[in-house]
Formats: C-alpha cells, structure tokens, sequence
C-alpha cells in the first residue's frame, strides 16, 4: 500500500470516529494516528512507540503555551476583562459603529478565548443593544462571529495555529503579526457581508430566551488598559522577539522574557493578579486546567497522527504530483476545507491537513516563507460549514435563527472569508515572499 492510500485510510478512520461513531476528536484522531503507523511498511510492532513519541513531541511544543492561553482566558472571563475590553470599544465607537466594536472585541478576544466562550460572553451584549436597534441586529450577531472565528483560526496562542506553527517550524513571530493583518483583511469582508446580509434577508431582533451572564457594572469591572495588557504583552513581546533578532540580535533579559512560553506565563501572571481582586482564583484555574487539558490532548493526537504520517513517505509521493510552491498552497487550503466540511471542527481540520502538508513544506523550495502555508490553512478551516459543526448549531439557537437563515448567513460568511483570506495568501506569496 502506497503512501496516498495510507494517509486516505487514516483520514477515513478519523472522520469516522468524530462523525460516525461519535468519538471523542482525541480518540478519534488517535485511532488514525494507530492505524497509519500499523500500515506503514517496516513499522511492525513498534508502531504504537512511534505515535506515543509523537504524541509526547506534540505535548513538549505546544503544551505549555496551550495550559498558559486557557488561563489568561479563563481570568479574563472571571475577572469581567474580557467583558470591559467589549464595553470599552463599544464606548469608543459609539452607538451607530457600534456592530464595528463587537467585530474588533471579538477578533480580540478571540485570540486567547475559544470561539464558543466568546460568542456565549458577547451575545447578551449584542442583544441588549438590539432590543433598541432592532433592524441592525444580524450585523452585529455576525460581526462578533467573523472577528472571533478567524481570531480562532489565524492567531496563536489558539490550538489550531500552535500546532500548525509547531509542525511547519514556523516561528510565533512571524504568524502572530501575519495572522493579525490577514485578520483585519478577512474580517473586513466579513463585516461587508455581513451588512449585505443585514439589509437583504431583514432578520431582526427576536426575543428568545437564551442562557446569558450577568453584566456587572462599569465600576465593578477592571480598567481597559489593565485588560487588554495580559492579551497584548505576550503578542507584542514574541513578535518583538523575531523583528530584533533581524537586525542587531536580542538583549540578554529580552531574550529571555521574549521567548513564547516565558511571553505567555508573563501573560498569565498578568491575568491571575487581575482576577484575584473579583473571583476565587483556585476556581478559574481549575476551570481553565479543565478545558486546556482537554485540547492539549486533542492537538498532541493530531501532532502524533502528523508524525506518522510523515514516515509514511507522503510528503514526496505529493510532491512529485502537485510541484511546489503554489500548488503546495492550494492543496494546504483544499485539504483543510474537506477535512472541516467532512467532521465539522475547524481546529480538527487544520491538525489534520498540516500533518499531511507538513513533510512536503520542510522538504520543498516553496519560493515563499512557509508562514503561507500556515495562513492558507487557517483560512481553510473556515469554507463549508454546516450542520455537522457544533459552531453552527450555538449560532443558529442562541441567535433565533432557523437552519435555513444560519446556512444563508453565518455559513456564507465564513466561507467567504476563508476564501478571500486565501486569495490574499496566494497574492501576498508572489508579491512578498519573505524567503
């Protein structure tokens, strides 16, 4: 069995496990990960060492950052930062932007905060101002979606973005800046769709009752500058960690401060001191352990599934069938999108494609940084969601809309970002290659 018809084995396992059977993604993507090691010729009775070791090289490169990300975003939840930094932009923007202050609280957001959380946090923000702007209520309900999903999917410390960087060794300064200018791009889309879709479909407010939180005060919340600090101190000092080493090298305290796990436990930190003033902090750490944990197991299954699939050989069996360079690029994003549309997870489709991509970007001159290949994966974990996503289902009963309204709008938008985020990829790889 050749090396394509091993991976399109291990691909069917895992999307049978998460959609058939209804396995556990971490299971699921484990079983692939046995399955591949067991059919790959000369393996034999090692092939559970060989998924264990790569299980345990995943752990070791994303691991921490992951634990330290749950953290900061579980204290800013607690701590009510997370719901300040909303109120402060929609005090910034004023009433009638007031839909472009929900897109940038939830880009922001969306960095250290899982997409769910952030759309469960927002919503009862978005509806109490559309109880008195009724007629804008699906622009502001879609521009917290776009911000917070492509947040999801282009910038790290998010597991999908980890993971993908850990696997292609491309450097957190290089995709945080990256991820954040292809996101301001792609959700400016987003909000044009959006206010298109406002005007054309007339969905409105509707009074449902949804699980809400309780909004506390202005003054019971922390400052602006106090919340956003834990998010942006460790953004800012890993990019400012690759933008010196360019010119004159680090100094020797920056350097230390500037790597991305010692930039994140700062983050971290930061965070813990803020929320020890409003919350019981052994109880947000807990919470935080407790669903960190759970995506630490998820991506290490999806490192060692990409492990084994590089002994496979796939990376120069695809190589000698799609060339480099963009080809590479188009299969990154392809790949991605079919793996979303056929199991539903965007962070599962992006550790499934690059553990496939991965062996062909480390072994090919691409002409291009590899930081493209990154990107062109983030955008396609977006294209093509549907009922099988869990995404879809909160958007749709949290919001009021029915599955027809959800296919027309979130569905749309997603997929036309990702597309446009990828067209912009494919440009900016000839325009700037970087390499």
């Amino acid at each position: 069995m050749g090396a394509i018809e091993i991976c399109l084995v291990g691909l069917a396992v895992v999307i049978v496990s998460i959609l058939c059977l209804r396995l556990h993604a971490f299971l699921g993507l484990l079983l692939g990960a046995f399955v591949v090691s067991i059919l790959t010729p000369g393996v034999g009775t090692d092939a559970m060492s060989r998924v264990a070791e790569g299980f345990g090289t995943g752990c070791r490169k994303i691991g921490i950052l992951i634990a330290l990300a749950a953290i900061i975003g579980q204290c800013l939840l607690a701590s009510g930062a997370a719901e300040r930094i909303v109120r402060g932009l929609l005090s910034l923007f004023g009433v009638k932007r007031a839909p472009m202050a929900f897109l940038g609280s939830g880009f922001v957001l969306g960095i250290p905060v899982f997409f769910d959380t952030v759309f469960y946090l927002m919503l009862p923000l978005v509806r109490a101002f559309s109880r008195t702007n009724p007629k804008v209520y699906l622009l502001a309900l879609l521009s917290v979606v776009a911000g917070a999903s492509m947040a999801h999917s282009l910038v790290p410390p998010t597991p999908g973005p980890l993971l993908v960087a850990a696997r292609l060794e491309v450097s957190l300064g290089v995709l945080i800046p990256a991820g954040l200018m292809l996101g301001v791009v792609t959700i400016s889309v987003g909000y044009g769709y959006a206010r298109w879709a406002n005007a054309k479909f007339g969905i409105t407010y509707r009074e449902i009752e949804v699980p809400g939180i309780e909004s506390k005060e202005k003054k019971e919340l922390p400052g602006l500058g106090w919340s956003l600090i834990p998010i942006l101190s460790p953004l800012v000092l890993i990019s400012l960690r690759t933008f010196l080493e360019m010119w004159d090298g680090l100094p020797a305290w920056l350097e230390v401060l500037s790597g991305k796990n010692v930039a994140m436990a700062l983050g971290a930190g930061m965070a813990m001191v803020q929320a020890t003033k409003y919350c019981e902090l052994k109880t947000v750490i807990n919470e935080a352990l407790s669903s960190g944990g759970v995506i630490i197991l998820i991506t290490a299954a999806g490192a060692a599934f990409g492990a084994v699939l590089k002994d496979t050989g796939i990376g120069a069996e695809l190589s000698g069938m799609v060339g480099s360079g963009g080809g590479i690029l188009l299969l990154a994003f392809v790949l991605t999108a079919l793996v979303r549309f056929a199991q539903g997870s965007a962070t599962v489709a992006m550790i499934t494609a690059v553990g496939i991509v991965a062996p062909m970007v480390l072994d090919a001159e691409l002409g291009f940084h590899a930081v493209y290949v990154a990107l062109a994966i983030g955008c396609g974990s977006k294209p093509l969601p549907w009922m099988n996503d869990s995404g879809f289902w909160i958007v749709s009963k949290m919001s009021g809309m029915n599955e027809i309204e959800t296919l027309k709008t979130f569905s749309v938008m997603l997929s036309l970002m990702g597309l446009v985020g990828f067209a912009v990829v494919w440009l900016a790889s000839l325009v700037m290659p970087m390499n």
